[in-house]
């Protein structure tokens, strides 16, 4: 890391002076170091940057030699094609730590074709390649995927399953790769299908729940696409508490992904999308993978924003929802120290050392009386709630007691409320089926009825009602105007397509129009069936200003269900934390590690050595 730092410095100054080390007189004609001059430079430079005169000379051969590569790239990539791409190979993939690694190559070739000249050259099996944050996927060619020359792509090793031994090495170059991935994705794809109307005795399900647990009501389609990107955070979060950083990674980026698809006004008012981010640039430092500098500093500055718009500037919005920021403090710290440590690589040592600052008096806040854990811990609470509730009532002990077990009343109390609730929902299940409906509509009626049910009753009266009517006009159906057709097969939609909006829309032109763009030109078959479609799918959104963050809430008991389906299940609900606070309840062991690190470096004797 001081490598980085100074000669981040001495290329700002170099810059300053105008300086070009790939030119004479530090550069010779067969492109080897002019000594002399680079000594003198040194010399000069060694007090400014407060580093000895070796250290100085040594970082200025480095950034001499590296231009001079790439420079050289440059001529062969214009001349042949040939890009040049630095690799930023695992801690123990590495044969020289100092020394960089470059892999040279056309740029229309698969990525899987570069994954596997890297895993033979450097004995990595099992690996991934990232770029700017983003997961190259081995079957498409790097241009498809905006890889250039000079870019600098992150090499990840992943995990080698069990099973893997005893498949061909041809399969297990296809099936491996992903295989982790793949199965927490169709794993919480299966739990975000299911919508709740089943037994949630005999079918678990999800439901995505603000700060305290309280479930909120959020369109099908979008609660699939958080149920997934909250997934694959959870598990990147299981990952980074192992240590395994690099698979951790890899779901977190799937998380990244996922969130991007996610067009929910949600995710401006709760802290998930930041605390993702920081969990990102967390695993960039575990790997060692700092260079990474520009999407390191780009995710920290989304981080910072999404908590601003979450909190407030004074985080009056969190105090609102939740009474404290005790809690919320451990992410700031996280933040501040990402930021300082990114600054000290990127030369900015002033800025290194005031965010460092602000770091340590968080820190100092909360850590935590031993003593006062062991107290507690004594009444019986367990160290995640001794610790949250000791931050949340700033270390006052008594209040800590409270706090924890007002929280413990709350959540029993909902769980109370859930059993009451599933009692009431069995019953009106048996009153609506004994009236002849099916169980399937019985049970999306009294889900979008949350649980009444009279007015579930009322639902399906209007759905049969309006069921019958869809049938009649099918069977009568009227002509469609045809200028109406003609202004929507001028906007580009297909003929057949224009006319069944109309029809659904009753001839509207505006609304056969948005429907039309909601569903991508392409209506679904359930829109075009002879029967309406239903509402008892549908759930209605709901204002999130009562949430401070969301997470994913399990409703679970016994499985009656395809074997491989459990297993997928049981094995990504493992990895969902059972309290709702758990993503702030840190040790501060790494970021103590870290903090020391940062002061040995801002804090060496700046009086340089020759």
């Amino acid at each position: 890391m001081a490598e980085m730092h100074i000669q981040a410095k001495l290329v700002n100054l170099l810059k300053q002076d105008k300086i070009q080390l790939w030119n004479p007189p530090y550069t010779t004609e067969n492109n080897q170091a002019g000594q002399q001059p680079l000594q003198q430079l040194a010399v000069n430079y060694a007090p400014i940057v407060c580093f000895s005169v070796s250290e100085v000379a040594s970082a200025l051969e480095s950034i001499r030699s590296q231009a001079v590569k790439r420079g050289m790239g440059n001529k062969t990539y214009r001349e042949t094609f040939v890009a040049t791409l630095e690799l930023l190979l695992p801690k123990d993939g590495k044969k020289d730590v100092k020394k960089k690694n470059y892999l040279e190559t056309k740029l229309d070739v698969l990525a899987q074709d570069i994954m596997a000249r890297i895993a033979e050259q450097y004995g990595l099996k099992y690996i991934k390649l990232i770029l700017n944050g983003k997961t190259l996927t081995p079957e498409k060619r790097l241009d498809e995927q905006d890889v250039k020359n000079n870019s600098k792509i992150m090499v990840l090793r992943v995990s080698e399953p069990e099973r893997k031994k005893q498949m061909a090495e041809e399969e297990e170059k296809k099936k491996t790769q992903d295989q982790s991935v793949q199965r927490t994705q169709k794993g919480f794809q299966i739990l975000s299908e299911r919508d709740g109307t089943d037994d949630p005795a005999t079918t678990p399900f999800l439901e995505i729940a603000d700060q305290k647990g309280n479930p909120l009501k959020i369109p099908h389609r979008e609660k699939k696409a958080l149920i997934l990107a909250m997934g694959f955070h959870e598990k990147g979060r299981a990952l980074m508490k192992r240590k395994q950083y690099d698979a951790a990674l890899c779901h977190l980026l799937q998380a990244d992904d996922q969130f991007g698809t996610c067009g929910s006004v949600l995710l401006s008012t709760v802290d998930n999308y930041a605390v993702l981010q920081l969990d990102i640039v967390w695993c960039y430092r575990a790997l060692e993978a700092l260079s990474c500098l520009d999407d390191g500093k780009q995710r920290l500055q989304r981080a910072e924003d999404c908590f601003l718009k979450c909190y407030g500037e004074q985080q009056q919005r969190l105090m609102q929802i939740k009474g404290n920021t005790g809690r919320e403090e451990v992410l700031f710290l996280r933040l501040y120290l990402l930021q300082s440590l990114l600054a000290y690589l990127d030369g900015n040592e002033h800025q290194a050392t005031q965010k460092l600052m602000r770091v340590e008096d968080l820190y100092g806040r909360l850590c935590l009386d031993p003593g006062k854990m062991t107290g507690l811990m004594g009444l019986g609470f367990s160290e995640q709630e001794a610790r949250l509730g000791l931050r949340a009532c700033h270390g006052n002990v008594d209040e800590a007691a409270l706090h924890i077990t007002h929280r413990r009343q709350e959540r029993e109390e909902m769980k109370q409320q859930e059993r009451e609730k599933r009692m009431r929902r069995m019953e009106g299940l048996a009153t609506l089926r004994a009236l002849g409906y099916s169980k399937r509509d019985a049970a999306r009626a009294l889900h979008q009825a949350d649980g009444d049910m009279d007015r579930a009753y009322g639902i399906l009266l209007e759905s049969t009602q309006a069921e019958s009517a869809a049938v009649t006009n099918h069977n009568t159906e009227l002509p469609i105007d045809q200028s109406k057709v003609e202004q929507l097969l001028y906007l580009g939609f297909e003929p057949e397509a224009a006319e069944a909006a109309l029809r659904l829309t009753g001839g509207d032109v505006q609304g056969a129009t948005q429907l039309l763009l909601d569903n991508q030109g392409v209506l679904p078959p359930e829109l075009l069936s002879p029967s309406p479609p239903s509402s008892l799918s549908e759930e209605p959104s709901t204002s999130s200003e009562s949430a401070g963050r969301t997470h994913i809430h399990t409703r679970s008991g016994s499985q009656g269900e395809d074997p491989m389906d459990v297993d997928l299940v049981n094995e990504v609900l493992e990895d969902i934390p059972r309290h709702e606070e758990d993503y702030l309840d840190l040790t501060l062991e790494e970021e103590s590690e870290v903090i020391a690190q940062m002061k040995s470096y801002l804090h060496r004797n700046c009086t340089p050595s020759s």
